[in-house]
Parts: C-alpha cells; structure tokens; sequence
C-alpha cells in the first residue's frame, strides 16, 4: 500500500493499492454534519469519556453545531478517485480487463 495523504501529525488518512485500484480512507468524509455529533454524546452519556473530535466543532467546542466543510471534499476525492483510477483504465469490453488488479 502507498500513503497518499496524511496528517499533520502523521497519521494516514488516504492511502491505495499501487495500481491506485483499491482505496482506504481512515476519516468519515461520507458523514453528515450531525453525524460525529451523535456519536460523540453517546458515547458522553454511555460515560466513555471520548476526546473532543479536532477541528469538528467551531473552535473545538462540543457546544457549538458543526458545519459540514468537508462535503465538497468527500465528493470530489470519490469523483477523482472513480473517474481517474477505475473509469479511465476499465476496457470497454469487460473480457479484457485484468482480474488480478497488476
């Protein structure tokens, strides 16, 4: 596998097979605004104790509604990732293509 993007403090967030075929992405970019918020306090009220998720809240502050920034972003890494890593290399006729993803 080969990382394709990570975080500021190192941790991989996007990363593919070598033939970019197959693709893994660590964060929730599928995720509605609310949706991190419902997990977070329920897992507040189940008494877990979670950390705050970063830069999810305005100024990282359970208090404050979160926006969804990310989106736009989610669509387009799916969109690029479909169009230029599968699309553009799948032969028309499927009985060409090569199963073991070289």
């Amino acid at each position: 596998l080969e990382i394709l993007a990570e975080t500021e403090e190192g941790d991989a967030y996007l990363f593919a097979s070598k033939d970019k075929r197959i693709a893994f992405v660590t964060g929730h970019p599928e995720y509605d605004a609310g949706t991190l918020a419902g997990e977070f306090f329920r897992d507040v009220e189940a008494g877990l104790s979670p950390e705050v998720p970063t830069n999810y809240f305005p100024h990282d502050d359970p208090q404050n509604t979160p926006r969804a920034s990310w989106r736009s972003h989610g669509n387009l890494l799916f969109a690029n990732w479909l169009n230029y890593y599968v699309y553009q290399i799948t032969p028309y006729d499927l009985r060409n293509m090569n199963p073991t993803l070289d």
